[in-house]
């Protein structure tokens, strides 16, 4: 073997010496970046902003209460992404509202954001059609932005306690789906 060729290897074993040396100090100095063991977060929550986290918006449902990101910590979360004109919407809507009563109580916050524009009474009469019982959030730029503008109706998020995406699906939700997601999680 050439010198030249044993000062690139030695060159190069330094460098990944080094960056070993600089990841390990790096992330054992940062206590709120997660580690991955396994491809899994050793961090129980979710740090703002990352990937496969609740996003970090505030919703306000049609009645004016806030749903900030400080009033869902510790909740188990979902939002649905729905229109008034969607077939499959308006089959769910009354397997959601029997769950949203069946778990509000345990720590469930269900938010319907709603992707389309009808005004006020159109909505109130939809809401008592088709039993939609929970709160309905108007949907806007950056709530559809933050999650990544699902481009099918419906389409459910839910995040567990921590923040942490544990489903999100494109399409209606029966009863027993929703009991076989959510029991575990309250």
């Amino acid at each position: 073997m050439s010198n030249s060729t044993k000062a690139l290897l030695g060159l190069l074993l330094a460098g990944s010496v080094g960056m070993v040396i600089f990841l390990f100090v790096h992330f054992t100095n940062n206590p709120n970046q997660p580690v991955s063991i396994g491809g899994k977060s050793a961090n129980a929550g979710c740090a703002n902003g990352a990937q496969d986290c609740l996003p970090d918006v505030s919703y306000v449902d049609t009645h004016g209460t806030t749903y900030s990101p400080k009033d869902l910590a510790g909740k188990v979360v979902m939002i649905n992404f729905w229109a008034t004109w969607c077939p499959p919407c308006k089959k769910e809507i009354p397997d959601l509202s029997r769950a949203w009563e069946k778990y509000k109580d345990k720590g469930l916050v269900l938010l319907g954001v709603m992707m389309d524009d009808v005004d006020a009474n159109t909505l109130v009469n939809f809401q008592s059609d088709y039993e939609m019982l929970y709160p309905v959030v108007r949907g806007t730029r950056e709530i559809d932005g933050a999650y990544g503008r699902p481009k099918n109706y419906p389409t459910t998020f839910i995040f567990d306690r921590t923040g942490r995406l544990v489903f999100s699906e494109p399409g209606g939700l029966s009863d027993r789906k929703l009991a076989q997601i959510l029991e575990p999680l309250l």
